[in-house]
């Protein structure tokens, strides 16, 4: 059985895939959507680096019975999923990277450092979580949403730790995957939300043009939230990719 390994994005944990996981679980898919370290009962690793972070998923591939898997990123997870298959790619079947980028270098110093300002700055004015997540959910939907997919992104981002938050947002501002597209050779699709102004679909379409086998998605009117903002569109194309590879 083919596991599709759904992997979050910085605002989320794995109930950010429960429009999906039962989705292609009932295609005959085993469908897993984990909790990155320090998310939900993940223990944190330290240090909190994309290393420690890829092993803490090779670790769960083998615990599935290492069979290469299919990984699912959504944005942060598209980092962690890029990574891991630069690390481990005979675990790697395929890749799926939505809303997401080649890393923070391809756009400068004053965007990581925008990025982490606007990511952290109400939790240093003394914010909580759910309050950060009420301000900073609504800009990131399309203008076709599910009507259910910005509540439910907020509660999803409400409830993760701050101090795992801080690191994670860290993490992102670390990677930078560009040298390493030209390297992937399993079968690869990338998805864009044409309103997404994290993950800029222009952005999205120079990388897919440094990967061999790639195919690349435009989702109309849908933001930075992705499967939780346009869940049918989402798991139509993926699962027609998945279909046409015969994966």
């Amino acid at each position: 059985m083919t596991h599709l390994l759904f992997l979050h994005g910085l605002g989320g944990g794995h109930h950010a895939w429960d429009r999906q996981l039962p989705f292609f679980a009932a295609r005959g898919y085993a469908a897993h959507a984990w909790d990155q370290p320090g998310y939900g009962h993940s223990p944190l690793v330290e240090p909190y680096d994309l290393e420690q972070v890829s092993q803490a998923l090779k670790r769960l591939i083998e615990s599935l019975g290492g069979e290469p898997a299919i990984l699912v990123g959504h944005s942060m997870g598209g980092f962690v999923a890029q990574e891991a298959y630069a690390r481990f790619p005979e675990l790697v079947k395929a890749l799926v990277l939505g809303f997401t980028s080649p890393g923070f270098g391809n756009r400068g110093g004053e965007f990581a450092q925008q990025f982490i300002a606007a990511r952290t700055g109400a939790l240093d004015q003394g914010k909580s979580m759910p309050e950060l997540a009420a301000q900073l959910m609504p800009t990131m939907r399309g203008p076709i949403s599910d009507p259910e997919g910005l509540a439910h992104a907020q509660s999803i981002m409400s409830g993760i730790a701050p101090a795992t938050y801080r690191k994670a947002v860290q993490l992102l501002s670390t990677f930078d995957g560009k040298k390493n597209l030209m390297n992937i050779a399993a079968p690869t699709l990338l998805i864009a939300g044409s309103d997404d102004k994290t993950a800029p679909p222009e952005v999205m379409q120079r990388m897919a043009k440094e990967i061999a086998r790639c195919e690349f998605v435009v989702l109309r009117g849908c933001g930075h939230l992705g499967p939780m903002d346009q869940p049918d569109a989402f798991n139509a194309v993926l699962e027609s990719f998945l279909r046409r590879h015969k994966l």
